[in-house]
């Protein structure tokens, strides 16, 4: 092609760039939007728009933490193969520009008007409502400091919070499946939108980072709202009752947002994502008898109630016995030694998932991918489950095959970019 100039990386960074006020989706995109019902109310974070089924990217924190959760996930976690930290940077500034583009209902970039250039939005959402679509971003301990090495001038900013998780009794991790540098949680009621978007965001850093493993997630196994019912898991027991919801604004400032002055200033008001891929061994769990079940979870199946009690919400007695003088709620039932202290309170963000069949054990592949956001893991997650992996009778029917964690920066304000606290405006 005549005239043709050479595009360099920084370049492809921006073809992301600001949104084109005349940016048209389409006859059917028009539609599909006007159609959709009013959105929910987003919680403690950005507020949903009305009318669009949409959630602000920008506010203080992130959407997609105190957002009133959705039923479909993709996550995704990626390496670093750039040693630059303005490039870096780039990727970031363009991962938030298409971020807000793509939950405010728009493509990822704008409308491409040369035949011999790729399209800047990769098509599969066309014409779907927004559905609630929120992108989360985090950085991960080996993006400040990896097997040493200072990578991009960082170590003296990594918070004492992001402390690698030490070893936990149990568990099989892949270590393929694990870790990372950088991460994208995307929600949605859709999950075409949520993979639009995560596969947009990827292609964007392509030249500065692939992908190191991801995970789809269905049917969200926690409530964050007062407005949402309790959720069941694969187990099909009810899952998340005492989560902390997004419009008790005191717990989520005590256990979830980071405060000023707590660890360095560019995680103010941001927090730190625990993930988990807890496998489910569902063909084991199916043959046991309703009682087991039960007396594993410390719950009545169908009611959600704690054992001896008649509602979900009714108040645990863990000093109650039965005829025999036995606790009604076993020692090692899963929800007394799941039940949190004031210290160890986190907001549950999970989802069930399944990744097809394991032939060598002859099972589902399937179970419950666990994202949790707290103040300070070290304090929250780390004590929970150290005492859930070494006494939990649950544990004879899961495995832990995957973890990772990372910080959560708190939201862009307009004009800004997620992680410019830690990065900088050059």
């Amino acid at each position: 092609m005549s005239g043709s100039k050479k595009i360099s990386r920084r370049d492809l960074f921006r073809v992301t760039g600001a949104a084109g006020a005349g940016l048209a989706l389409g006859a059917g995109g028009h539609a599909a939007l006007r159609g959709a019902a009013e959105a929910r109310d987003a919680g403690d974070g950005p507020t949903a728009l009305p009318g669009l089924q949409t959630v602000a990217f920008r506010g203080d924190h992130q959407a997609g933490i105190a957002t009133a959760q959705q039923e479909h996930l993709h996550f995704a976690a990626l390496d670093l193969v750039t040693q630059d930290p303005s490039e870096v940077r780039e990727v970031l500034r363009a991962w938030t520009e298409a971020a807000a583009r793509m939950t405010a209902g728009r493509p990822a970039g704008e409308e491409n008007k040369s035949e011999f250039m790729p399209p800047e939005d990769t098509g599969e959402a066309f014409g779907l409502s927004p559905a609630r679509l929120t992108l989360t971003f985090g950085f991960g301990p080996t993006l400040f400091e990896k097997d040493g090495e200072d990578r991009f001038g960082l170590a003296g900013a990594m918070p004492g919070a992001l402390a690698p998780l030490p070893p936990l009794t149990g568990d099989v991790l892949d270590e393929g499946r694990s870790g990372g540098d950088l991460c994208v949680q995307a929600c949605a009621d859709d999950p075409q939108v949520a993979f639009h978007a995560v596969r947009n965001l990827v292609r964007i850093s392509r030249g500065a980072a692939v992908v190191r493993w991801s995970q789809l997630g269905f049917g969200r196994t926690a409530s964050t709202s007062k407005t949402q019912a309790t959720p069941r898991n694969l187990m099909g027991v009810k899952d998340g009752t005492s989560n902390i919801k997004a419009e008790d604004e005191d717990l989520m400032d005590r256990h979830v947002w980071v405060p000023e002055g707590e660890g360095p200033a560019w995680m103010a008001g941001g927090t730190y994502l625990v993930a988990r891929r807890i496998r489910m061994l569902i063909e084991v769990w199916d043959r046991v008898s309703l009682g087991e079940q039960e007396a594993s979870i410390g719950r009545h199946k169908y009611s959600g109630a704690p054992i001896g009690k008649r509602d979900e919400f009714d108040p645990m007695d863990l000093e109650a016995k039965d005829e025999n003088g036995e606790p009604l709620i076993a020692e090692d039932a899963h929800v007394r030694l799941a039940r949190q202290s004031d210290e160890e309170k986190i907001l549950r963000r999970g989802y069930s998932f399944t990744d097809g069949f394991d032939a060598e054990r002859g099972q589902l592949d399937a179970g419950l991918f666990f994202i949790c956001f707290q103040r300070d893991p070290r304090k929250q997650f780390v004590p929970l489950q150290q005492r859930l992996a070494a006494n939990d009778r649950l544990n004879e029917y899961i495995r832990h095959t995957a973890s990772a964690l990372f910080a959560c920066p708190p939201g862009a304000a307009e004009g800004g970019y997620v992680g410019e606290g830690l990065f900088g405006r050059a």
